[in-house]
């Protein structure tokens, strides 16, 4: 019991000063604000704001600018842009957040069995790394998008399935140095198996590296979808900030000067990515201590 409560003990140490460092970092705390923000208006702004894809306006409503009952204007359906906006928060963040997921798991799975198992196994998972790294990834996700359809699960899926690469090279890299620790070597010569190592001392001491990876990977992540929804490839019966975009651009919306259709969506997924990225780079110069030393 003794042991448990020191551990737990350290624990809460290390989070306070993770959570103190962040709070004194700056890049860290506006990112993380900007983006807490867009979490509560994705869970709450529905409740204020209903949206619906299928209710369409009246014809005198289509292409509305902003005024007192819709402060965003109207689209080309005559439908709430706020609403819209919001609705399409929800499904933006979630297509990130299950995408990044999916990437962070193969990534660190290949990254930490490659950089343990060394030899064979090394090689053959690093030349699948090398083909993910080396392929335009563009090309490779409409390709995969158009194949299983345009669902937004199918969305996911991809981009999941294809933003590993970069996660598994981090993670192996640094699986080759704790690979090499004492403490790892000691555990092999009490016969613990590959299995047991990977999982209790080197998916340990590999996370915070893998964390502050897996924040970028969001960013990209979110970037993917609004660039497949942008070009077509998305899901129509879900409002999202790319489907935004698409309808925007394809009703020809920037040619009509209706600014208030293409510019918020645009404005909210470069505000999202760098949240994502602000955090990404802060939480790596945290984690890392040898960033700290440069």
């Amino acid at each position: 019991m003794s042991g448990n409560r020191v551990k737990a003990n350290l624990r809460r140490r290390k989070i306070k000063a993770f959570v103190s460092q962040v709070l004194a970092n700056k890049m860290a705390l506006f990112g993380t604000v900007v983006l807490l923000l867009f979490v509560l208006v994705a869970l709450f702004g529905p409740l204020f704001v209903p949206f619906s894809v299928l209710e369409f306006g009246e014809v005198e409503d289509i292409l509305n600018p902003p005024g007192p009952g819709h402060l965003l204007g109207t689209d080309d359906m005559g439908r709430d842009v706020l609403g819209y906006l919001i609705a399409g928060s929800r499904i933006s963040l979630l297509v990130g957040s299950l995408a990044t997921g999916i990437s962070m798991v193969i990534g660190t799975m290949i990254g930490i069995v490659s950089g343990y198992s060394g030899k064979a196994v090394d090689n053959i998972l690093m030349r699948i790394t090398d083909f993910f790294l080396v392929i335009p990834w563009l090309p490779l996700m409409m390709v995969l998008a158009a194949i299983l359809g345009t669902s937004i699960w199918n969305i996911i899926l991809v981009i999941g399935v294809t933003s590993w690469a970069g996660t598994a090279r981090v993670v192996r890299a640094q699986t080759l140095s704790v690979r090499e620790r004492q403490f790892v070597e000691r555990t092999v010569s009490i016969g613990a198996g590959s299995r047991h190592i990977m999982i209790r001392h080197i998916l340990p001491n590999v996370f915070p590296l893998v964390f502050a990876n897996t924040i970028l990977i969001a960013a990209a992540a979110i970037t993917s979808e609004t660039t497949l929804s942008f070009l077509g490839l998305g899901d129509p019966a879900h409002a999202s900030w790319g489907m935004m975009l698409h309808y925007a651009f394809e009703t020809g919306a920037t040619s009509t000067g209706a600014w208030w259709y293409f510019l918020p969506p645009g404005i909210c997924v470069v505000a999202v990515v760098l949240a994502f990225t602000l955090m990404g780079y802060a939480f790596d110069e945290i984690l890392n201590p040898k960033l700290k030393e440069r």
